[in-house]
This record gives C-alpha cells, sequence and structure tokens, in this order.
C-alpha cells in the first residue's frame, strides 16, 4: 500500500484558530473549528497516516536557546484558556482518527522534521501542514508544505520568489540575514539582499565565512561575526536524527465509523 502521511503542526493551526475568534475565545469552539479545518485537509490530502505533533509546555527553550540565550526570548505565551484546553483538543482530533505526538523536551519542529523526512527518505508521501517557512529547508519530490489559511503550497518556487535561493540553501541565508521575530541574529548589517547576493558568489555559508576573497564591505562585517553566523544557521536548521518511539502503524488514519 502506497504511504501518504500528513503532519500537522499542530500548535501553528490551534493558535491561529484560537486568535481569529471574535470576542472572548472559547476552547469548545477553537477545537471545533479545528477539526472541520482537519476534515478538509484529510479530504482533500486522503492520507493513509496522519499525526498532528504538539510542543511541550515547559519553560526549557532547549538546545537552541543554548546557542543563542536569546533565542525565541519574549515570544507571546499561549493563552492560558488555551493551555488549560489543549486536553479537550487532543480528544478532539482523536475523535475524527487524528492521534497527538507530544514532544517531550525536543520542539516540536524537530519531531515533525525527524518523522516527515524518515518517510520521505522511503520515496514515500509526505504532507507537513504548516504556515512556518521553516520546514522548507526539508523539501524534496516526496515531501511537501501545505499553507491551509494561505491555501497555497511553499514549495521551491515559492522559497525561491520569497527568499531569492533554493530551499536547500535557507539555512545558510538565516545564518547571514538571521530570523528576527525568533531572535536569531544572523551577522548584523547583512540583510536579505546582501545574503541572496553573497550566496549566488560563493556555495554555502561557511564558503563565504572562510574565503579570502571577499569584497571589503562584506569582509569587515562578517570578522569577528563568524561564530555567530554559524550558531544562526545552527539554530534555523531542523534536527532530523530524533528518537521517536513509535512506528507508521501507531499512526494509520482509519476514519471513524
Amino acid at each position: 500500500m502506497a504511504i501518504h502521511l500528513v503532519v500537522i503542526d499542530a500548535l501553528n493551526l490551534i493558535r491561529r484558530v484560537h486568535a481569529a475568534q471574535p470576542g472572548q475565545p472559547d476552547v469548545d469552539n477553537t477545537a471545533r473549528v479545528c477539526c472541520q479545518a482537519l476534515q478538509k485537509i484529510i479530504s482533500s490530502t486522503q492520507p493513509s497516516h496522519i499525526v498532528a505533533v504538539f510542543d511541550h509546555n515547559s519553560d526549557d527553550r532547549g538546545w537552541r536557546a543554548e546557542l543563542l540565550p536569546h533565542y525565541k526570548e519574549g515570544r507571546k505565551p499561549m493563552p492560558p484558556e488555551l493551555l488549560a484546553g489543549m486536553d479537550t483538543i487532543q480528544d478532539a482530533f482523536m475523535a475524527i482518527g487524528i492521534d497527538s505526538l507530544l514532544s517531550d523536551g525536543d520542539e516540536a519542529d524537530d519531531l515533525v522534521a525527524t518523522l516527515a523526512l524518515k518517510v520521505a527518505s522511503r520515496n514515500e508521501q509526505v504532507t507537513i501542514v504548516s504556515t512556518d517557512k521553516g520546514y522548507c529547508q526539508l523539501l524534496q519530490p516526496t515531501l511537501r508544505i501545505r499553507d491551509y489559511f494561505q491555501q497555497r503550497w511553499l514549495d521551491s518556487p515559492f522559497i525561491e520568489k520569497e527568499y531569492g535561493v533554493k530551499p536547500q540553501l535557507l539555512t545558510d541565508y538565516w545564518g547571514l540575514a538571521g530570523i528576527s521575530s525568533s531572535k536569531i541574529p544572523g551577522v548584523a548589517g547583512i540583510g536579505p539582499k546582501a545574503a541572496v547576493e553573497l550566496l549566488s558568489l560563493y556555495p554555502n555559508l561557511e564558503a563565504i565565512l572562510t574565503a579570502t576573497d571577499l569584497a571589503p564591505k562584506w569582509q569587515k562585517k562578517i570578522t569577528g561575526n563568524e561564530e555567530t553566523a554559524r550558531a544562526s544557521k545552527a539554530v534555523a536548521s531542523l534536527k532530523t536524527d530524533l528518537t521517536l518511539g513509535f512506528n507508521l502503524q501507531d499512526i494509520r488514519y482509519i476514519m471513524p465509523q
């Protein structure tokens, strides 16, 4: 049987649905609207396997904050009523045939990446449902990313238009230009245009950082900031080697009767 794994970036979906509700957001209504969205996703993708991946709720910001102490600092916390209603939402997901995978200290991004790449590497189809462009570094013929809210594919043409680089150079690009929303600094004074220009002249970030023929305008910005650039790239990169502790059979999609 051909496999089509659909991986839902759960909090990416839930927090957007919750924030879009008029008036005082209600957890039961959030669960209902999320399930409507998920049923549309199931109908359009026809998954053989499906799972919703959730982030852990602890204050531990993980290995990325060890490399960059300000990583995701100041991010708006989850609304208390939504945090308290996670069991309700997960039960609603289970009622429509979608199991939940909760991370235990790892970021959901890394769990999603590990699971998705493990299946895609076997030439099986994987669809990640998320608005997070960080997943686009994983793009390959059998792995795609769907932005449910904008109803678009975050594919290679989209990335090249959006960033000016191919998906496989995204982490090199972020190592230079940074990601302000996640407090990933990149190299001070090098913005998106400069990052694209440098990556058109050199094959990757490391080649730029060790080049002996950099133009003086770039050299003075990079000198002394090499380790910050490397740390920025590392933090923007997804881990794909986590131990998952389950197999595909556990997340096989069975339509509820």
